[in-house]
Formats: C-alpha cells, structure tokens, sequence
C-alpha cells in the first residue's frame, strides 16, 4: 500500500472533549486534514517539542530515545497505520541498521518520539478516506483566519502582562515553570525573553 506524507498543522484544545486535544496532520500534498484526539499529557510532549522546550528531566518519550540509541536503534518513521471504530492505530518503524522492526503505538505517543527523532510521519489511503477531512478554499481561509484571530484575542492580556515584568523576574519565572512542568506558560515567557533579544 502506497503512504502518504503528514505534516502537523496544529494543537489545540478540543471543543467535544474536555481535557483533551485536537492533533491535525495535514496531508502533504493535498488538502485533507486528519485530526486525532489525544489526552493532554501526550499534547504536552508534541508541543514541548514542537517548541524545542528542555525540561529540566527527561520525559517518557525522551527515555525512548535514549533507551533505542543506546541499542543501535533508530526510528525510520511514523505511520497512522489504521482505524478500527474510531480508534487509531500507529506503528513507529524502527531500525538498527539490519533489522527492521515496527512497534505498535498510540498516534500521540508514536508522533511524540518521531518529533524527537526527527523522523517523517505517514498514512494510507484507507485511513484518509475513513477519517480524512476535506477543506475546500472556502474553508480552509476562515480555518487560517480565525485561529489567528482567536490568537490575538487570548494572547493580548497575558502578553501585555509579561511586557512590563523585568528580564530577571521573567528568568525567574520561567525556572517556575519549568520546575512545575508548565511547559506551555513556560514557552510564553521563553516567547516574551526572545522577542526582548
């Protein structure tokens, strides 16, 4: 069966589920768009990769990858390999060079490790056609222009507020946050330091 190649498009905050998130993969080529729910811990590991955030312990997903490298073991890739009454299936692809051996995982917890390992993720065609979303022009410009638009509305107040904190207070704070894993207050100050430099 011929994959198709996903890009992560987005993370955010599911409106159908509380406490859980929305994670659109996008296909490469085309415009369908294959949003998967995951729970909050593993939208945490995607984004605190996403932003390239080092928390100041390895997270589970970290471990995989020291755990592999330290036997030889690569990840070649990520596929959204099937779904079975709405629940999806992964298989991260791992090699150490002779052997090829693919491992079953959650999407969220297999996209995780790709990030980390910098590694493609895919689909196939039977997936997309279950699960796959079509954007028409239409859609997809209300789609770019309102995410964008709620983003102004909620990061005016908390960007304002870190505006007028000093350099070492906002230094301090981001410690705070790392030290309590708030990864996602943590990257809003990273933000707010790197927009100061």
């Amino acid at each position: 069966m011929e994959k198709i190649k996903l890009d992560i498009l987005g993370l955010s905050s599911s409106q159908s589920q509380s406490g859980s998130f929305a994670l659109v993969l996008g296909e490469s080529n085309g415009k369908r768009r294959l949003p998967i729910i995951i729970g909050m811990f593993e939208a945490q590991a995607i984004a605190i990769e996403i932003e390239k955030i080092i928390p100041n312990r390895p997270m589970t997903h970290d471990l995989f990858k020291s755990f592999a490298q330290s036997f030889d073991f690569e990840v070649e890739e990520i596929v959204i390999s099937d779904l079975k009454e709405g629940v999806f299936f992964a298989k991260v692809v791992c090699s150490n060079g002779v052997k090829q051996v693919e491992v079953d995982a959650r999407p969220s917890d297999a996209i995780a490790i790709g990030l980390r390992f910098n590694v493609p993720i895919f689909t196939y065609e039977t997936v997309l056609a279950e699960a796959g979303i079509v954007l028409t022009d239409e859609t997809e410009e209300e789609e770019e222009v309102k995410p964008k638009r709620e983003a102004q509305k909620k990061q005016k107040p908390e960007r304002e507020q870190l505006k007028d904190v000093s350099n070492d207070k906002l230094n301090k704070m981001l410690d705070e946050a790392l030290a309590k894993e708030d990864y996602e207050k943590a990257a809003k100050i990273r933000d707010e330091l790197n927009r100061r430099n």
